[in-house]
């Protein structure tokens, strides 16, 4: 056999490639050229390399491990500290990795291949490497990772040169043990450095490491990392959960599982429930319910009880499920309030909830985001007073009704007389060789805003005048222009009193003739404008009693999406006659008034607050109710004449009867 001596001089920080000085000889004819290399890992200087070697190992003619048809066994005092090589390909199959080295640990160690099945069984094939561990002048036995179960004691060395001269400090997840106030009171720390945690808790999962420091302030710190186990276990769970009906929802699970989840059984009323055979419940990828459309018969008193490899630590405590309806408002405020410079405005709304008794949390916010104003509002109820109206107070506000299932919103604008509306800003712009693209942000928000885009070459006296067609489009593209000039363009609100402002000055060029597109160029230049798309194949068709939108989710940038924007104007006036913000996909429209048109549009608010709307849709609402009246009154009416004219014709037959009862008797 051939012995090669493998020696490593470093330090704590810097990672060398340590020295052969011999040949190396394979281990048998199946194993490839020995190649081995230290590589120092951490600040605990050669207490922490690692390093890998081939076949069976002997330590002192004492086994360090066994490998046996892919089984590794490891024995004694190596535990923990051996494991096999991942990356077998350049190592060989038999290769190891022995980490947190301490001082025992130097001195010769064998190699050998042996063969079961052959006779003789072994040969002297074995190689042979000596370690030097060098350096550890501080810490004599670092910690090593334990796996134990919660409950359990675990215990970790850290066992020093001299106990003293050395001061030992412990550390969790880099932050000293004393600052866990539970977990201090649990760790004890022995004579020689090394800690011991009893009992052990799910929390305690982490690395610990210990520093050593020295009368000369020499420090050097290992670590170890300590897995606690524990059957899978409910950690909450509420007592009440109020879930929409006809929206979608979902119950959740509150667990902690180490090993990780393996099944999650859920009951109902006392009853296994099995989603698998309930139209419209499914398991979530983490174990939770989703209902698709909630209705009635999905409350209930539910439990889960969580299992991993270990078991289970019991069922949640009972979660009480209420199927709550959205409120309705019961008084809506008037869609425009006309007011002037210090006037008063007070806006009337009030909500119930379905059962018609108790009321919902009814709060106002304007809908720009803004505050209301300061000192100069109150809210009585669900009514709005504003007083001493100045500019910034008009816009459109929203009153919000709020239950446990939902959120409605009813929008009223304050509208200022003699007071033009902000100028658009933010503009920006794209252009090809004949084109160019204006968008802005809107400085106001209304709905009866007109846009007018002034254009002109830069150089030229006169203007010319673009209007936009949709009011809900902020943009708009002026074609038959020049290549390469710049244009210089102005956008003017108008409100329908003809009153309104000019934006500033914007100035953009067309692109020259022979100028290539880059094949991603102009995506970049609309990025900021194309992060969300429009919601699609929007519709609203009545089921049942009721009217319910419909549409499907954006396909660009959905994963910007914040929520859904509906709202519905009463045409020809085109007035805004609600409004509402949703997660869904579908909403359920309500007291719609009949006998009118409507026009529906739904709107995909995006995480930078940037708005794509769908199609829109326009409905005439039939007078249902009011033919209904008509025809049941219609045949109240004929019954009743019925029934007065059979009483005369009784009455007229009966007086006849008497009559000639009196002739007869005369005769």
């Amino acid at each position: 056999m051939h012995a090669n001596e493998l020696q490593c001089t470093s330090n704590a920080v810097n990672t060398r490639r340590c020295s052969e000085h011999s040949p190396q000889r394979p281990c048998s004819d199946e194993l490839t050229q020995l190649q081995t290399q230290f590589n120092l890992r951490s600040e605990a200087m050669l207490t922490d390399i690692e390093f890998g070697f081939h076949c069976i190992s002997l330590h002192q003619n004492k086994p360090v491990f066994t490998l046996y048809d892919g089984v590794l066994n490891t024995y004694e005092t190596y535990i923990g500290r051996v494991t096999l090589l991942n990356n077998d390909i350049l190592y060989g199959k038999a290769s190891l990795n022995l980490t947190s080295i301490r001082e025992s640990d130097n001195g010769w160690y064998e190699c050998k291949v042996i063969f079961p099945n052959r006779v003789p069984n072994k040969r002297n094939n074995g190689t042979w490497f000596h370690i030097s561990v060098l350096g550890g002048t501080l810490l004599r036995i670092p910690p090593v990772n334990q796996t134990v179960l919660e409950g359990d004691p675990a215990f970790f060395h850290c066992t020093v040169q001299n106990p003293e001269t050395m001061f030992v400090e412990w550390y969790k997840d880099n932050e000293s043990l004393l600052q866990y106030y539970d977990l201090s009171h649990r760790a004890m720390m022995g004579p020689d450095g090394s800690l011991t945690i009893n009992p052990t808790q799910m929390s305690d999962l982490g690395f610990f490491t210990c520093e050593v420091r020295n009368s000369a302030n020499d420090t050097q710190s290992a670590s170890a990392y300590l897995n606690v186990q524990y059957k899978a276990k409910v950690v909450y769970a509420p007592k009440e959960v109020y879930i929409p009906y006809g929206e979608s929802a979902v119950l959740d699970c509150h667990f902690r599982s180490n090993p990780p989840l393996k099944n999650l059984r859920w009951e109902k009323d006392g009853f296994l429930f099995d989603p698998y055979n309930v139209q419209g419940v499914f398991y979530n990828r983490n174990g939770s319910l989703q209902f698709d459309k909630v209705d009635d018969s999905h409350a209930g008193r539910y439990s889960c009880t969580p299992y991993n490899d270990l078991g289970s630590d019991g069922p949640s405590p009972i979660i009480n499920v209420i199927v709550q309806r959205p409120p309705h408002f019961t008084l809506k405020p008037k869609l425009v309030y006309v007011t002037k410079i210090g006037g008063t405005v007070e806006m009337h709304c009030d909500a119930r909830d379905r059962d018609g008794y108790h009321v919902p949390l009814i709060n106002w916010v304007k809908k720009d985001g803004s505050l209301l104003p300061h000192g100069r509002h109150e809210v009585n109820g669900g009514n709005l007073t504003i007083v001493d109206i100045v500019e910034a107070d008009r816009g459109i506000y929203g009153c919000q009704a709020t239950n446990e299932a939902a959120t409605i919103t009813a929008d009223a604008e304050i509208m200022i007389e003699n007071v033009s509306p902000r100028a658009p800003y933010n503009l920006t712009g794209n252009s090809t060789d004949t084109a160019i693209t204006i968008r802005w942000a809107p400085g106001y928000i209304r709905q009866y805003l007109d846009y007018i885009i002034w254009y002109r070459l830069a150089d030229a006296p006169e203007w010319r005048t673009l209007k936009v067609s949709n009011k809900h489009v902020l943009e708009a593209t002026i074609t038959n222009l020049q290549p390469a000039r710049e244009y210089e363009f102005m956008v003017l609100c108008q409100d329908n009193y003809g009153d309104g402002m000019f934006s500033k000055a914007f100035r953009y060029f067309t692109k020259p003739t022979e100028f290539e597109q880059p094949e991603n160029g102009l995506q970049d230049a609309l990025l900021q404008f194309s992060q969300i798309g429009s919601p699609r194949n929007f519709l609203v068709r009545k089921e049942q009693d009721n009217f319910v939108a419909h549409w499907e989710p954006p396909e660009l940038g959905l994963d910007q999406l914040r929520y859904y924007i509906l709202r519905w104007w009463i045409e020809p006036q085109h007035k805004l006659y609600g409004s509402v913000e949703t997660s869904g996909t579908h909403y359920v429209l309500e007291n719609l008034t009949e006998d009118e048109m409507y026009t529906f549009q739904v709107f995909a608010l995006s995480t930078t607050n940037y708005t794509s709307g769908s199609n829109e849709f326009e409905m005439y609402v039939y007078p249902y109710r009011r033919v209904k009246m008509m025809t049941v009154s219609g045949v109240l009416i004929l019954l009743f004449c019925l029934a007065v004219i059979s009483i005369l014709l009784y009455m007229k037959r009966n007086r006849i009867r008497k009559l000639r009862e009196a002739e007869n008797v005369k005769i």
